[in-house]
């Protein structure tokens, strides 16, 4: 193979590496929002519907005007009816949706930058453990030494990042559901991507993780409401209800790039955009009573080097 063919693929991955910076960005951001709007609410869980609600009301929108999302949620419907998709591949929204409660319980209180970076810590362990196994189209890809150390690296990261807060008032629950989200991250971006394959539409694809999650958000939000009560008002603040609206594009976007870069290393990018974005906002406009602490920031560039070891080729420890 020639370098000519070779350069298009690398100039090709190499934007989507980009893109994958700049998506990674949009969650730390989304982070913030999500959390600051559950704080002004009083309740994270009507946050984290009223932010899918608001995407899936663009995306309802785009899909009326979209001959090709329309077509391809038919296809998807038709292959489910008949069996011939797996219906976990449409249940990436629920991942989703665990990840917007998560950011509106616990974002504003642990600050953007840890709570990142106990996402990430999952994040990269999912993209390793479906990157080794593969998915649908997504064919196995070898475990390798540099991998093991750097998924390995990231854990400790994300200890020494949590290590002050367990001496706090900040409940173990809290360090743990962002974990467990950035979990669901990885899985979420692959099924979205095998939606977006069959459905031969990155709308479709965004538009059932949506539909998916709101539906479970909202569902979430009324038992809560019910049981504790409603907040009296909506707050006024404009940039509150951008969560939605940002969520759109990075899932879209994953749903497209997860194809041609893999859960992994989608990840990767996406992870560096993330801690560079959180630690830029909680130094720049940090939360109301939340100040960075040094552990949180070692450990936010413990596991940029543990992103970067990652991604770097290395001797299989397996065959693919």
């Amino acid at each position: 193979m020639t370098s000519s063919t070779l350069e298009p693929s690398r100039a090709v991955a190499g934007s989507f590496v980009a893109l994958a910076l700049i998506f990674g960005a949009g969650i730390a951001t989304q982070s913030r929002i999500n959390g600051e709007l559950g704080r002004a609410l009083g309740d994270g869980y009507l946050a984290a519907a009223i932010s899918f609600g608001s995407g899936l009301v663009i995306l309802t929108i785009a899909m009326f005007f979209s001959h090709t999302g329309r077509a391809g949620l038919s296809t998807v419907i038709g292959q489910l009816r008949r069996r011939e998709m797996p219906w976990y591949y449409v249940a990436g929204g629920a991942a989703g949706a665990f990840l917007v409660l998560s950011q509106g319980l616990t974002a504003a209180i642990l600050g953007v930058a840890l709570f990142t970076v106990a996402i990430v810590s999952g994040q990269t362990l999912s993209g390793l453990v479906i990157d080794r196994r593969g998915l649908g189209t997504m064919q196995p890809k070898s475990l390798t030494v540099t991998r093991v150390v750097g998924s390995a690296l990231t854990l400790v990261a994300v200890g020494i990042a949590v290590s002050a807060q367990f001496t706090g008032d900040i409940p173990v629950w809290m360090l743990v559901m962002p974990f467990i989200a950035g979990l669901g991250i990885g899985w979420q971006q692959a099924v979205n991507g095998q939606v977006k394959v069959r459905a031969e539409s990155a709308l479709t694809a965004t538009f059932i993780n949506f539909l998916v999650g709101f539906t479970v958000l909202a569902i979430a939000a009324v038992i809560h409401g019910s049981i504790a009560g409603w907040p009296a008002a909506l707050p006024g603040e404009w940039w509150l209800y951008l969560g939605g609206p940002i969520g759109v594009i990075f899932i879209a976007g994953a749903a497209i790039a997860v194809r041609h870069l893999g859960v992994l290393l989608l990840g990767l990018g996406t992870i560096a955009g993330q801690l560079l974005a959180s630690l830029l906002l909680d130094l720049v406009v940090p939360s109301a009573g939340h100040t960075v602490v040094t552990t949180t920031v070692v450990g936010t560039v413990l596991t940029l080097v543990a992103v970067a070891i990652a991604a770097l080729p290395g001797k299989r420890v397996t065959g693919p």
